[in-house]
């Protein structure tokens, strides 16, 4: 049965389009597969995703932006931190609320700043709560808007984290 996934995921990286190719990696995306086995289609493309996800490197490349995943990865920060606050926004809500907890922090991250800083993120967001969630109906999106915003005029936090990044992006 295994024979026949390694098959079957190699014939299907084989019809992806050759746009996928043109970052500088291959289907498995970016990380230390791609850098090893680089972005020949084919089998070979399953050996760089196996490298990637037994090494955790495509999960930090894309966070730090190294191991070939920049601006031109799979998704840049932005786009991280939007589908990271799609995905958990009830839990990271009410740790802001609270101004502590993992979701906050893994928040804090995606903003690039330091572990140093993010009791001062919680502080901030605890604090500016009502204006990152104005009502029930606050999107995801809405929240990072704001939470871009407030960044943005925090004095410790604008010169700590990255938020010229966030801020463009």
């Amino acid at each position: 049965m295994a024979r026949h996934s390694v098959i079957a995921i190699a014939a299907s990286l084989l019809l992806l389009p050759a746009s996928v190719f043109a970052a500088g990696y291959g289907a498995a995306g970016c990380g230390l597969g791609s850098i090893v086995i680089g972005s020949k289609p084919g089998v070979e493309q399953v050996f760089a995703a196996t490298t990637n996800g037994t090494s955790g490197s495509q999960t930090f490349g894309i966070t730090s932006g190294t191991s070939n995943c920049g601006d031109h990865g799979l998704i840049n920060m932005s786009k991280e931190r939007e589908v990271f606050a799609q995905e958990n926004y009830t839990s990271l809500v009410k740790e802001m609320a609270q101004g502590k907890g993992e979701n906050l922090y893994t928040l804090a991250s995606l903003y690039q700043c330091p572990a140093e800083s993010h009791q001062e993120f919680g502080k901030m967001v605890q604090q500016k709560f009502d204006h990152l969630v104005a009502n029930d109906r606050t999107t995801s999106a809405e929240l990072l808007t704001q939470l871009d915003n407030q960044l943005t005029h925090h004095p410790k936090l604008a010169k700590s984290c990255n938020i010229k990044l966030s801020a463009l992006n």
